[in-house]
C-alpha cells in the first residue's frame, strides 16, 4: 500500500459522513462487470483486494477507497479493417458507394458485435481522504483519472466540492528558483536529478535524466528563458518525487526508514493488517511532507467553491 503517484485537491465545505453511511452509500455503486455493450465501467472494490471485502478503511481521520476501472479493449485498427471489408462487399454486391450515413451505421453495427467479445482492462484506483485537513489525493498516473474517480465519489455522495490544490507560487516558478538559486532552497530539500525545461517560444520541451541540476549546462538553459516545469525532489531523505507545473507529484519513493518502520509492524501475515499499517505510515508521512512542501511555494492559494466541480452541499450530517 504505497502510493506511486498523487493528485492533491482541496475540499470545501465536506459532507460531514460518518464512515458506515460512506461505506453504505458506495455499496450502491461497487464494482460490477461492464455490460455486454458498455465500453467501459467505474465502480468501488475494496482496497484489500480478494483478502478483504470492506469497502472503506479510516485510521485516525484517514480514509483509504479504491475504484476499479473496467474498459473494453477493442483496437480502433480491428473495428475499421471489419467496417471496410464489409463496405466492400456490400459495394460490390450492390454495385454501388456506400454513403457517409451507411458507413456509420456499419461502424456502430460492428461495435455493437464486437464490443461483447473484447478483453476487460481493469486498474484500480486509490484516493485518500484526509477528514482532518480537508484535503483528497487520489493515486492515478493522470488526472484525467483521477477526476474520474472524483466523480464517482461526487456521485456517490450526492455532492462534492473541490479544486486541484493551488498554491500561491506557481510550482514552475518556484522550481526554476530553486535551480538558479541554490543557497534560497529550502534547509530540507534536495534535486533529485531529472527535470523538463520548457522555453517560452517555440523551442520544445527539453527533458534531462541522470544530471546534475546544478551543473554549467542546466544553468545556461535556464540563463536562457527556460522554466521548469517537471522537478525531481526529496525532503528530508524521507519522501521523493517528481515535482510537475500543476502540483501533482509523480514517482513517488518513501525512505527506507518509513519502510523499515513498516516492514517492523507485526502483522502476523494479515493483509488486512499490513494494509492499514502501510496506509496510515504513508498518509502521516505524506500529511507531514504536503503541508511542507504548500509552505515552501507560499501557502495554499484561496480558491472559490464556486468554481469547483460541484453543484449542492448534501446536506447536514451526522458527524463521525
Amino acid at each position: 500500500m504505497w502510493f506511486k503517484h498523487l493528485h492533491l485537491y482541496r475540499l470545501h465545505g465536506a459532507p460531514r459522513l460518518a464512515a458506515a453511511d460512506l461505506e453504505a452509500a458506495m455499496a450502491e455503486r461497487a464494482a460490477r462487470a461492464p455490460g455486454g455493450n458498455e465500453a467501459r465501467r467505474l465502480g468501488w472494490c475494496p482496497p484489500a483486494g480478494r483478502a478483504g471485502v470492506d469497502l472503506l478503511h479510516e485510521l485516525e481521520g484517514h480514509r483509504l477507497v479504491t475504484a476499479l476501472r473496467q474498459e473494453r479493449l477493442l483496437p480502433a485498427s480491428v473495428v475499421r479493417e471489419e467496417v471496410e471489408e464489409r463496405s466492400a462487399d456490400i459495394e460490390a454486391r450492390e454495385g454501388r458507394k456506400l454513403r457517409r450515413q451507411e458507413k456509420q451505421s456499419l461502424k456502430e453495427q460492428v461495435l455493437e458485435e464486437l464490443l461483447p467479445r473484447a478483453f476487460v482492462r481493469r486498474q484500480r484506483l486509490d484516493l485518500w481522504w484526509d477528514t482532518r485537513r480537508g484535503l483528497i489525493g487520489v493515486n492515478a498516473s493522470s488526472r484525467q483519472r483521477a477526476e474520474e474517480v472524483l466523480d464517482l465519489l461526487r456521485d456517490t455522495l450526492g455532492s462534492l466540492k473541490v479544486t486541484p490544490l493551488a498554491t500561491r507560487t506557481l510550482p514552475p516558478r518556484a522550481m526554476t528558483h530553486w535551480l538558479t538559486e541554490p543557497q534560497e532552497r529550502p534547509a530540507d530539500l534536495q534535486l533529485g536529478d531529472q527535470v523538463e525545461l520548457k522555453a517560452k517560444g517555440d523551442d520544445g520541451v527539453l527533458r534531462a535524466r541522470q544530471v546534475d541540476l546544478d551543473s554549467d549546462e542546466i544553468q545556461q538553459l535556464l540563463a536562457s528563458g527556460r522554466q521548469a516545469s517537471k522537478l525531481a525532489v526529496e525532503i528530508e531523505g524521507r519522501l521523493s518525487f517528481v515535482l510537475h507545473d500543476d502540483l501533482a507529484l509523480k514517482s513517488l519513493r518513501f525512505g527506507d526508514a518509513l519502510i523499515d518502520e513498516a516492514n517492523q509492524t507485526e502483522d502476523d501475515g494479515d493483509a488486512l493488517v499490513r494494509l492499514e499499517a502501510d496506509f496510515l505510515l504513508m498518509t502521516q508521512a505524506l500529511s507531514e511532507h504536503i503541508e511542507q512542501l504548500i509552505n515552501w511555494l507560499g501557502g495554499e492559494a484561496e480558491a472559490a467553491a464556486s468554481s469547483s466541480t460541484s453543484t449542492t452541499d448534501p446536506g447536514n450530517q451526522d458527524p463521525q
